[in-house]
Order: structure tokens, then sequence, then C-alpha cells
């Protein structure tokens, strides 16, 4: 599943800058992830480095994009061949 940031984010620019996919960005109120890009740090990290930073901890797995470890494999290595955005 790709994660996502819930309104108690607290817009503290922490969680950005450790996304390996770059799939974090500033919304128009609070940050946001692009489920397309997220991984859950599958492929790079073994916890997702959003959630491990957040102060808040407002960085749930979002139901809506239910994706096995496998597609989520298949993503990172897509996205790493793809190249920085």
């Amino acid at each position: 599943m790709a994660l996502i940031i819930t309104d108690e984010c607290i817009n503290c620019d922490v969680c950005e800058p450790v996304c390996p996919n770059k799939a974090i960005f500033q919304g128009p109120d609070i940050y946001e992830i692009d489920p397309g890009k997220c991984t859950e740090c599958v492929g790079h990290f073994e916890e997702p480095q959003c959630q491990k930073i957040c102060p808040v901890s407002c960085i749930p797995l979002d139901p809506r994009h239910p994706e096995t470890r496998e597609a989520l494999l298949l993503k990172a290595k897509r996205l790493q061949e793809k190249g920085p955005a």
C-alpha cells in the first residue's frame, strides 16, 4: 500500500527529504504523498522513513491503494530505472 499523510500533519518539513522516491510534496494545506511513487520504502529501507521520522505519527497506510510487497518491489524497480523526477 502507499502511505497517506493525514490532516494531523504539522508541516514540520522532516518527511519530504527522507523519501527515496520523492513521493512526498507540499500540498495546498499539508504535505501529501503521490501513491504512484510511494513504495513504503520497499527496495530502499526496512521501514518507511517518513513514518519513522514523523513527530506526530500522521502517516498511516492508505487503504485506497492496496499493494503487495511484490508489487511495491516492482514499482521501486520501475522508479529506479526511470531515474529522478
